[in-house]
């Protein structure tokens, strides 16, 4: 019998509901006298969906929890203070929550706002569910640096460098690091047709569930160019050995190439439970409903190169990762307020990587992408490129 604590840093997302998920399933086979590991949760956070937030506190019992935006506070206050609960609001009560005794924590507030509260896990020495991509695509070296001085470690969430955590055996014996992606709802769109597409459409993914920054940024592929970036960050690996390869079915999640000529490859159903309940149960797997893989079903699985034409992004996430520095900062925040234009109607879905190179290159023009020693700088770069980003819009 094995009891571990979890933290969860945005459970109303899609990661965090899907590890509520995979807790409330595997204490189930707990009870059943299935399984062997129970979890029982310390905190919960979300920015702004308290009602949501609210059930799922009423439902898994947390020591804590935390609204960041404060207007429905009373709320929270009024139906789950009798349950002694402990409410917290602010970003600052987010700093708090991460800070609290946990096993592990899973990081999945989107965005740079996630920054601050992983570090502060990362320093207590927890084990970190990596969900959140800024923590290494904006602070890689701070954050890795801070892990490492205080024995955290880091177990990554998303499928493709799960999969690549699963089968990475020896390091040192590496050729090449393959990540896949699906190519979104716009593979086969006519390139002249994807100025014209609507916010609806960008987010429709053919299959995976995701919030939606997250689903616009796979429809132009800088979701993988990001996670090149983490890619290189977690596993140490330089950029001209990481490839990306199209596969539309979301079977093989990545594969890693060996020096001998082998390819060793995860693969199972496009499920976020299964990559979370790995890291939950690492070193070991817990038992969960995920549906099976029936390969005789699938039949073929495609590959292909990506076009980059119809994908600049990816381009671009290599040349910041050339560039070093806070270039990966400043490509980061400026498609992320890119990305909320286009999700407001504000800008075509093409202009998105224009955007984005232009802030890149004014960057490199003016002397902005420089070294990153601490957190300070990170947001430094980060609020640098926001601004111009926004400025650059205006025009």
């Amino acid at each position: 019998m094995s009891i571990k604590t979890i933290s969860i840093l945005g459970s109303t997302g899609s990661i965090g509901c899907s590890t509520l998920d995979v807790i409330e399933k595997t204490n189930n086979n707990f009870s059943n006298g299935i399984g062997d590991v129970k979890f029982e949760i310390v905190a919960l956070t979300a920015n702004r969906a308290h009602r949501q937030l609210i059930e799922q506190a009423k439902k898994f019992k947390p020591k804590m929890v935390v609204l960041v935006e404060k207007e429905h506070g009373d709320e929270l206050i009024s139906e789950l203070k009798p349950l002694g609960i402990k409410i917290s609001f602010g970003s600052d009560a987010l700093i708090e929550a991460a800070q609290m005794q946990s096993d592990m924590i899973m990081a999945a507030i989107v965005g740079a706002a996630g920054l601050g509260p992983t570090i502060e896990a990362a320093k207590r020495g927890a084990n970190i569910l990596l969900a959140n991509k800024e923590c290494l695509v904006c602070a890689g070296e701070v954050f890795l640096k801070t892990a490492k001085q205080n024995g955290a470690k880091i177990l990554p969430v998303d499928s493709e460098h799960n999969a690549i955590f699963q089968v990475l055996q020896n390091p040192n014996e590496v050729e090449k690091l393959i990540l896949t992606a699906s190519g979104g709802p716009f593979l086969n769109t006519n390139i002249d047709n994807l100025y014209n597409v609507t916010p609806e459409q960008a987010v429709a993914h053919p299959n995976w569930q995701m919030g939606r920054k997250i689903s616009v940024d796979c429809a132009s592929l800088m979701n993988k160019g990001l996670e090149l970036i983490e890619a290189s960050m977690l596993f140490e690996m330089p950029e001209d050995r990481i490839d990306v390869l199209i596969h539309p079915q979301s079977i093989i999640h990545s594969m890693v190439s060996y020096k001998d000529g082998s390819f060793l490859a995860q693969l199972g159903t496009p499920d976020m439970r299964i990559p979370i309940s790995y890291c939950m149960g690492w070193p070991n797997r817990l038992q969960i409903d995920s549906p099976r893989l029936n390969l005789a079903q699938i039949r073929n699985l495609e590959f292909h190169a990506p076009d980059n034409n119809r994908f600049p992004a990816l381009g671009l996430a290599r040349l910041a990762m050339r560039l070093g520095g806070s270039a990966t900062t400043i490509l980061n925040a400026a498609n992320e307020v890119a990305v909320n234009e286009f999700l407001n109607c504000k800008l075509p879905f093409m202009q998105i990587p224009t955007i984005v190179c232009k802030i890149l290159d004014m960057a490199q023009g003016n002397g902005n992408i420089v070294a990153l020693n601490d957190l300070s700088e990170v947001f430094n770069a980060d609020e640098w490129a926001r601004a111009k980003t926004f400025e650059e819009l205006s025009k």
